[in-house]
């Protein structure tokens, strides 16, 4: 965020974010009022400051756009700081989640490098589930964390909303394409 701390820890945010994308000045007084809770929240989850506060100030750009949208005055969002909160929180529940899969798939690595005593084995392996992670989308990378936790596929299919043979199918066949694109099959 390109703001500064200002008086009692308020945080002064800019009129425009990182990217040039104009912030509404209602919005922008809204920001600045809630950027203290929104913080300490972020901080209380584990979450690095300045993370949080680019959060913050993507949240603004995207409730500028919706104000406007509107073609909003005052009335026609009726809390605004709430409203705004809540868009950082699901940006910061976003970026939680994304954290807590990269921390799953790192506890993975270090767990298959501890079975295999052969080093040239753990670091194929390594490599292997490397490539993995990176020609998966972030569905097959969750499914693949939530089995490794113990899930079962109706476990998975019911969080996204499919029955289990769709779940196991679906990561079956992305399992098959990463397969053949690392020329495993």
């Amino acid at each position: 965020m390109t703001g500064q701390a200002g008086q009692n820890g308020v945080l002064r945010v800019s009129p425009t974010d990182r990217r040039g994308r104009p912030i509404s000045p209602l919005v922008l007084c809204a920001a600045e009022e809630v950027s203290r809770r929104a913080i300490q929240h972020a901080e209380r989850l584990l979450v690095d400051p300045a993370i949080a506060a680019n959060l913050l100030e993507e949240a603004a750009v995207t409730v500028s756009r919706v104000v406007k949208a509107k073609n909003a005055d005052e009335d026609s969002v009726r809390d605004l700081e709430s409203y705004l909160f809540r868009a950082f929180l699901r940006r910061l529940n976003r970026t939680k989640k994304r954290q807590s899969l990269l921390e799953k798939a790192a506890d993975l690595q270090a767990f298959l490098s501890r079975v295999s005593r052969d080093p040239r084995k753990a670091l194929e392996m390594k490599i292997l589930i490397d490539e993995f992670l990176m020609h998966c989308d972030p569905a097959i990378r969750d499914m693949l964390c939530r089995r490794i936790e113990g899930y079962s596929w109706k476990e998975i299919g019911w969080a996204y909303r499919i029955s289990s043979h769709a779940a196991e199918s679906k990561f079956s066949q992305a399992l098959q394409k990463v397969r053949s694109k690392l020329g495993l099959k």
